[in-house]
C-alpha cells in the first residue's frame, strides 16, 4: 500500500503496537526548556530513575531569559530559578545544556534547526506545542506533556496513538509583499482553529515547494494553530541544501548514505489520506488577525466582522467576545486600528530571513516610529541569528528607526518574562498566538507578518506593505 510521509516516519519508529491501536514510539530527539521539564526530572528523582539516552536530549533556556542586558543576570526570581534549575538538571544528567551565556543560546525551536540537531526522518518531542516547527525539515515532531517528558527522559519513547492524515496544497504563486506567515493564517482563517484537530498535516503544492526553508518551518509552526498534531513538508534538495554541514548534521560517507535515505521522506503518489484540502493563494492579501483566536483573520484591506453575519450561535458569541475584549467595534477597517506596541521575532519568525525583510520595509518606507508606538522590539531568534544580522547591519537599520535590538529569546511572544503587554495595550506581533492575555494580561495581540509589523511600526496603525513597489516578492 502506497504510504503518506507521515505513514513512513512513523512505522520507522514504532517498537511495538497494542492491540487496542496504541504504539510505543521510539524518539530520536527530545527538546528540553525550562519551563515544562522541572517537575519531569522531580519526578524522576522521587522515583529513583535516570535518564536512560542522555545523548538524545537537549536542554536550551528560552521562556524566561531577559532580551535586554542578559548578562546582568535575571531580575524575576520564579525565573531565575527555572533558568538555574534548566542547568542543574542538565549538568547531573549529562545533556547538553544550552544557557543563557552559551554563544549558541536562543529559542528552541530556532537553535535546534540551526545546529543540525533536527534532521530529516526524525521523530522529535518537546513540552511545547511549537515543536510542530521541525516538520519543515521532514521530521516528525510534536509537543508533549509533563508525564510524557519523564516518559521520554526514561524511556526514550513515547506511548501514542497514530493520527489522521491530512494533505494542504497550497497552488498558484505567492504575490508580492506575501510571505509563508501569511499563508499559514490565511489557511488557518479558511479551515477554522480546530480544522486540522487529530490530524498531521503535510503541506505541498508549489508555493510551499518554492518557499525557503524558514518560510517553511514559519508554515509548519503554525500548523499547531488550526489544531494539527503536527506540521510536514517533504524533503526536496532545499532540505538537503539546508542540513550540510551544520554541527550535528553527518559528515563524509554518513552524509552521502542520510542523503540516499532522506530523499524516500515523501508521501508516495498514489499515497491517500483522510483530508485533502486545497486553495490557490495567487490573489492572497496580507493578513492581519483582529479577535482573539488565529482563526479570526482577514486581509489587511478588510473590515473588523459583523457578529450579526455569523455562521452560527456559537461563532457569533465567540465573534462578540473577542471584539469585546480586543476594543473593537463592527465594521472597523484594520487599516484605521492605532497600535502601541510592535514586536518582530518569535519561533515563527525570529529567523535572518524574517529579519532581513523588516528590516528592508523599515528603509524602504524610512522614518522612525510613530508618535503613538511607546515600544518596538527586534528579537533574533537565537544569538547566531543576531551575529549574522549584525554582521549584515541589520541592528543598525532597526536601531535607526527607532526600535530596540535585543538578545535572543522568546520575548514578547508570551508574558514570562520583562517583554509584556500592558492591559489595553495593542501590539502588531509576528508570534503565533493572539489568545487573550498570551502577551501581557489584557494585551491585545494583532499577528501579522515580519514586513507588515515593519511597516505599521512607521506608520503607527495597519498598512497594506504591498504599497511599498519596490519590495519584491516577501
Amino acid at each position: 500500500m502506497q504510504r503518506t510521509l507521515y505513514d513512513k516516519i512513523f512505522d520507522a519508529h514504532v517498537v511495538r503496537t497494542e492491540t487496542d491501536g496504541r504504539s510505543l514510539l521510539y524518539v530520536d530527539r527530545h527538546l528540553i526548556h525550562e519551563v515544562t521539564s522541572p517537575q519531569a526530572f522531580e519526578s524522576m528523582r522521587l522515583a529513583g530513575r535516570s535518564v536512560w539516552r542522555p545523548e538524545g536530549q537537549v536542554a536550551v533556556a528560552d521562556h524566561n531569559v531577559p532580551t535586554k542586558r542578559q548578562a546582568g543576570g535575571i531580575a524575576d526570581q520564579l525565573s531565575a530559578i527555572q533558568i538555574r534549575t534548566l542547568e542543574q538538571n542538565a549538568t547531573q544528567n549529562h545533556i547538553i545544556h544550552i544557557g543563557m551565556s552559551d554563544p549558541r543560546q536562543g529559542i528552541v525551536h530556532v537553535v535546534a534547526p540551526e545546529l543540525g540537531m533536527t534532521l530529516p526522518g526524525m521523530t522529535v518531542v518537546c513540552g511545547d506545542s511549537h515543536t510542530s516547527t521541525h516538520g519543515a525539515l521532514g521530521a516528525l515532531a510534536f509537543g508533549i506533556g509533563t508525564s510524557e517528558i519523564e516518559h521520554v527522559l526514561c524511556a526514550q519513547t513515547l506511548i501514542v496513538r497514530r493520527s489522521n492524515t491530512m494533505r494542504i496544497t497550497v497552488d498558484g504563486v505567492l504575490p508580492s509583499g506575501c510571505s509563508a506567515k501569511d499563508v499559514a493564517l490565511y489557511i488557518i482563517g479558511k479551515i477554522g482553529a480546530g480544522g486540522a484537530s487529530g490530524h498531521t498535516i503535510e503541506f505541498a503544492g508549489p508555493v510551499v515547494r518554492n518557499l525557503t526553508m524558514e518560510g517553511r518551518m514559519t508554515l509548519c509552526n503554525m500548523s499547531i494553530e488550526a489544531g494539527a498534531r503536527a506540521g510536514l513538508v517533504a524533503v526536496d534538495q532545499s532540505t538537503l541544501d539546508y542540513c550540510e554541514g551544520r554541527q550535528f548534521a553527518p559528515k563524509g560517507q554518513n552524509w552521502e548514505v542520510a542523503c540516499i535515505e532522506w530523499k524516500d521522506l515523501c508521501s508516495d503518489a498514489d499515497a491517500r489520506f483522510d483530508i485533502e484540502w486545497s486553495t490557490d493563494v495567487s490573489e492572497l492579501v496580507p493578513q492581519v488577525t483582529w479577535g482573539t483566536s488565529p482563526d479570526m483573520v482577514t486581509g489587511v484591506d478588510g473590515n473588523v466582522p459583523d457578529p450579526a453575519n455569523a455562521l452560527d450561535e456559537s461563532r457569533r458569541l465567540s465573534y462578540e467576545r473577542a471584539l469585546g475584549y480586543m476594543g473593537l467595534a463592527p465594521g472597523t477597517a484594520l487599516q484605521s486600528i492605532p497600535l502601541d506596541k510592535v514586536f518582530i521575532g518569535s519561533c515563527t519568525n525570529g529567523r535572518i530571513e524574517d529579519l532581513r525583510v523588516a528590516a528592508r520595509v523599515l528603509q524602504e518606507v524610512g522614518g522612525k516610529l510613530a508618535p503613538n508606538i511607546r515600544q518596538a522590539l527586534a528579537v533574533p531568534g537565537s544569538t547566531a541569528v543576531k551575529r549574522e544580522a549584525e554582521h549584515e547591519g541589520l541592528h543598525e537599520v532597526f536601531m535607526a528607526a527607532g526600535f530596540e535590538w535585543r538578545d535572543s529569546g522568546c520575548s514578547m511572544c508570551l508574558a514570562m518574562n520583562a517583554d509584556r503587554l500592558e492591559a489595553g495595550e495593542r501590539a502588531a506581533s509576528t508570534s503565533n498566538r493572539n489568545f487573550e492575555g498570551r502577551q501581557g494580561a489584557g494585551g491585545r495581540t494583532h499577528l501579522v507578518s515580519p514586513a507588515m509589523a515593519a511597516a505599521a511600526a512607521l506608520a503607527g496603525h495597519f498598512i497594506d506593505v504591498r504599497a511599498v513597489q519596490t519590495l519584491g516578492n516577501l
